[in-house]
């Protein structure tokens, strides 16, 4: 069992400004990370969500002002209106299963690739060429993209219903092994103080 589940999604832009702190955080603290991505939009309606573009325009305004300001606050390029969003995330979620049974490269990386690619290049994740671009560029064999597609697709599938279980309810989300929750890139923080205090 890892020390941290990670549920997120290659198409949230939360999870692209949470780009790889989780790494370095575990790697502070000797955690292992379990990366498992899940589709948003079916698990909005399952947990009291709804996708973006169906929310109260006060929440949308929010939520435009918090994706101006926090990649600022970072220092990353971000678009907020990028032009392959929303996109299909299933093909990429798909590769980034095969490439963690795979192993062999940064699992990290290429979270942050799929995610920079949707949110700062202008790239649908969907298609082939970016997803064997993506693979490659974080140290996996680009053919990942043709392999395991049944495998990645009933595990994707159980990621959902894991998420929904287990009281996921939007991306990035961190559960540890101890049971805590932090929802969130701007939570990263008070999980590397939780991993902290665990090991003191």
């Amino acid at each position: 069992m890892a020390d941290i589940d990670y549920f997120f999604a290659t198409i949230s832009p939360y999870t692209y400004l949470a780009g790889t702190r989780l790494d370095q955080i575990a790697a502070r603290h000797g955690a292992t990370i379990e990366y498992k991505p899940v589709d948003l939009l079916a698990l909005f309606p399952r947990t009291g969500g709804l996708p973006p573009k169906d929310r109260h325009p006060a929440r949308q305004e929010y939520r435009a002002q918090e994706l101006r300001r926090q990649p600022r606050k970072l220092g990353v390029p971000f678009n907020l209106q990028p032009a392959f969003f929303p996109t299909n995330p299933a093909p990429s979620a798909y590769a980034i299963i095969a490439a963690q049974a795979a192993g062999g490269g940064d699992l990290g990386q290429l979270v942050l690739a799929f995610t920079r690619a949707c949110w700062a290049e202008e790239k649908d994740v969907a298609d082939d060429a970016v997803i064997r671009a993506c693979l490659e560029s974080a140290g996996f064999d680009p053919a990942l993209a043709d392999r395991g597609l049944l495998a990645g697709a009933e595990t994707y599938s159980a990621n959902l219903e894991e998420a929904v279980t287990r009281g996921v309810f939007g991306a990035p989300f961190y559960l540890t092994q101890d049971g805590e929750k932090f929802w969130g890139q701007d939570r990263l923080d008070d999980l590397d103080r939780h991993l902290a205090a665990r090991a003191g």
